[in-house]
């Protein structure tokens, strides 16, 4: 997974690196898929969610430019395998999971990780956590229907967002920056996700 999916395809950030190779991405993965943990590949975690394949879980991650003072707020728990990578890499994660199940799932695999750095909330992930904001960093692992600005307003001076925008059928992974309180772009990689949903993204059902 290593050399392979990650370095051969352009990942450069040795803490990113190393965080992966600490970080058992088994763990996170149900039994009947656990034996395809570190193929390239997108897997399910349940509630017609997924656990995205190393190489754009790693792309997001590094896009992030995390400092180990960072607080970062992560829209999406999903298995809580990026959490874990997140919490590696930054002082305090708070991610939120619309799913009460799967946060309930990934919370019980981090404190058996023994990770301490780590807030799970469930709730609408699109309306983000602003009473702790602003944040370091904003990373959103579903896709939304157009530019986040709710989530934009909380990010601190400088911070980054990575976000999948776009339609349900394919979106652009976009890391957007904030400059003088202004939202700078910069278009990524094709990718698809399943959809954010929520009051600012797409409607249940």
């Amino acid at each position: 997974m290593l050399e392979v999916q990650l370095r051969q395809r352009g990942i450069r950030d040795e803490r990113v690196l190393a965080a992966m190779t600490r970080v058992p991405r088994h763990e996170f993965i149900a039994a009947p898929y656990r034996d395809q943990a570190y193929d390239d590949n997108p897997l399910p975690i349940g509630c017609s969610q997924t656990i995205s394949q190393p190489y754009i879980v790693a792309l997001m991650v590094e896009l992030l430019s995390l400092e180990p003072e960072h607080t970062v707020l992560e829209i999406g728990t999903g298995s809580g395998y990026q959490t874990a990578l997140l919490a590696e890499l930054s002082r305090h994660v708070y991610s939120i999971e619309r799913h009460a199940e799967l946060a309930a799932q990934a919370d019980t695999i981090l404190q058996r990780l023994a990770y301490s750095n780590i807030t799970i909330l469930v709730g609408d992930g699109t309306a983000g956590l602003p009473a702790l904001a602003p944040f370091d960093a904003i990373i959103v692992s579903a896709a939304a229907p157009e530019f986040p600005g709710t989530l934009f307003e909380q990010l601190r001076e400088s911070g980054r967002l990575v976000v999948p925008v776009g339609p349900i059928e394919g979106q652009q992974l976009e890391l957007i920056t904030k400059q003088a309180g202004i939202p700078v772009f910069t278009r990524e990689v094709s990718c698809r996700f399943v959809p954010l949903i929520g009051e600012k993204g797409y409607p249940t059902g």
